[in-house]
């Protein structure tokens, strides 16, 4: 062979070592090709700020996916659903926790709301309410509570109990912070938040506590917020006050929520009034990508089976799968 043969041939033998490296070989028994998808190990971090009212489930499900994918760390803060609007289209957070309905305003500002979950807003009272037995068996009608939180005109607890040698003055309170559950308390009763009559108290587990402290009080809570997460009673000191929704003077079984349990089946059944049931929404700023996308398609299908787990609502599969459809 002369030199250029020899030379040509060597680099053949060399081209095809190369090509020959770049297939794979014989699998071992039980080895399989990973997918696109577990192929390329996720990692970074995940914000969220936003909904009180959705809080402790995000917690839960960023808790879930990173035992999936321990390179992730999923950050979550509560502030109300105003803040997570606000941090998400400005771009401090990936993901924004809001409880109220997405507004045509937001979306055009490239608000990218997916529907996650569904819990509601309950009434709340101190348990030495002087008019609680009645309050309890007979429930309030939607006419009641717009005199009380926007008319103003219903002030006394013998009032909206019938009882007209209770004297005992009404003491209202209300969010000062924007928030879901003050707008979604105030659209039950056909207002705006704004509209809302009492004493201002920031953030859910605050206005908790202060009709926890005032036997007179009434607010309005998420109710993850008003029953305790693992015995599904009333937390301490409080009282949720049923619906009079057939307004027929008597609690019916179906409109009974004195336990988690009992709140979530009349919701589920329809007899709870929506509002103040409502849907809970993860937003971005426009179409998510990367880590952040994949949790949201995780929320969506795995990540569901830990919704009725925590205390909340699962949506319908038809809604689910509209809401995997935004992501692509």
């Amino acid at each position: 062979m002369t030199g250029k043969v020899i030379t040509i041939v060597l680099i053949m033998i060399l081209i095809g070592a190369l090509v020959s490296g770049c297939v794979d070989g014989p699998k071992a028994e039980g080895q399989t090709t990973p997918s696109a998808v577990s192929s390329k190990e996720l990692e970074g971090t995940i914000t969220l700020s936003g909904a009180f009212a959705l809080y402790p489930m995000a917690v839960r499900w960023g808790e879930e996916f990173k035992k999936l994918h321990p390179k992730v760390n999923v950050e979550v803060s509560a502030g109300g659903a105003g803040k997570g609007m606000a941090d998400t289209l400005g771009g401090l957070v990936d993901i924004g926790m809001v409880s109220r309905d997405v507004d045509k305003s937001e979306i055009e500002k490239g608000a990218y709301p997916f529907s996650v979950t569904k819990d509601a807003v309950v009434a709340t009272i101190n348990e030495k309410n002087p008019a609680l037995n009645d309050l309890t068996s007979k429930g309030v009608k939607r006419k009641t509570f717009v005199d009380i939180f926007i008319n103003g005109t219903v002030k006394t607890w013998g009032e909206v109990a019938g009882r007209p040698e209770i004297k005992d003055e009404i003491h209202v309170y209300t969010r000062s912070d924007a928030a879901g559950a003050p707008e979604i308390w105030a659209k039950y009763l056909g207002k705006k938040q704004e509209n809302l009559k009492g004493i201002g108290v920031p953030s859910d587990p605050g206005l908790l506590a202060a009709v926890q402290k005032d036997p007179l009080g009434i607010g309005y809570n998420n109710y993850n917020y008003a029953f305790d997460m693992k015995t599904g009673q009333p937390v301490s000191g409080i009282r949720v006050i049923p619906f009079d929704v057939n307004e027929n003077g008597i609690i019916d079984p179906d409109e009974d929520l004195s336990t988690k349990d009992k709140t979530i089946a009349s919701i589920k059944k329809g007899i709870f009034p929506s509002p103040p049931a409502r849907v809970e929404y993860f937003v971005t700023k426009g179409k998510p990508t990367g880590a952040t996308s994949e949790f949201i398609r995780w929320v969506l299908t795995d990540g569901q089976k830990f919704v009725d787990e925590v205390g909340y609502i699962q949506l319908t599969g038809e809604t689910l799968d509209e809401e995997l459809k935004k992501l692509g």
